[in-house]
């Protein structure tokens, strides 16, 4: 059993509700998608699976019908009781918490993984909370995603593409991200002005520059001042912390621009060294 357009619309007047747009609140109302979303997840009974912004528990209750141990977080602590009282009756752990400040190792240290992660993820904390995620709660090995159209392209965009940026190099650093889908805006309680789409990430083995080699903050420090000024060419947005003679020893075209890099470029670049 999921949630449909009425029960969402019932619940929400019976406990005197009304979605925020401060937390971007737009609540899954079609139970085909929510099964769908599942689906492309890949879990099933048994799979660890942390899910975040859990809302009604709409979705919550088609990852629960598959038999996953799911945990189910939520930050709006006017929802938390009503979430409750929509998953009585099944094995869904609710915690409420924000996932931007979460301490993963605590909250997932009952079971050693790996983890699935699912979230329909508002646009303006979506980054954070998917980078967050990749750098600090390694047991979770793949990610599920709903987010804006564009903020899902550019997690998975590839160099060259137009929407590549430095999250893209981000999200590749731990990941390898593809959009697997679109969601119409009409399956949305209430209706966002956006069009999204489902993002899957599957967490590297080893991340894709050796952090031995280049650290993870000179790394992006280097990433971001190339992004910064994206149509210059590298040798003058990264003047000030590259040194000329980097980029022959790199591979790397002095001309280039940052949008042509990919992550494996951008970590000789940016882990070059003189010679002692």
């Amino acid at each position: 059993m999921t949630l449909s357009r009425p029960a969402i619309t019932a619940l929400l007047a019976e406990h005197g509700l009304h979605p925020s747009r401060a937390l971007g609140q737009n609540f899954v109302a079609d139970p085909n998608t929510v099964r769908r979303i599942v689906r492309l997840a890949g879990v099933g009974a048994g799979t660890p699976v942390v899910e975040i912004g859990a809302g009604l528990g709409s979705l919550t209750l088609a990852l629960a019908e598959t038999g996953a141990a799911v945990v189910a977080v939520e930050v709006d602590r006017y929802l938390v009781p009503v979430l409750r009282e929509v998953l009585a009756g099944t094995d869904v752990d609710v915690v409420e918490g924000d996932a931007l400040t979460l301490d993963w190792g605590s909250l997932l240290a009952r079971d050693p993984g790996p983890w699935s992660l699912v979230a329909n993820l508002p646009y303006n904390v979506a980054v954070p909370v998917t980078i967050g995620v990749l750098e600090r709660a390694p047991m979770v090995a793949s990610l599920l995603v709903m987010v804006q159209r564009e903020v899902g392209e550019r997690m998975a965009a590839r160099a060259g593409e137009d929407a590549y940026g430095a999250v893209s190099v981000k999200v590749d650093y731990w990941s390898r991200a593809e959009v697997v889908g679109r969601v119409p805006a009409t399956v949305f309680v209430p209706r966002p002005n956006v069009e999204s789409v489902l993002v899957r990430l599957e967490r590297r083995s080893a991340p894709a520059v050796d952090p031995s080699l280049v650290s993870y903050d000179r790394l992006f420090s280097v990433v971001r001042a190339g992004f910064a000024q994206r149509r210059k060419m590298l040798r003058r947005s990264l003047a000030a912390i590259v040194d000329p003679e980097a980029f022959e020893a790199a591979g790397v075209a002095p001309e280039a621009r940052a949008e042509e890099l990919d992550v494996a470029q951008w970590g000789r670049l940016a882990g070059w060294a003189p010679p002692s």
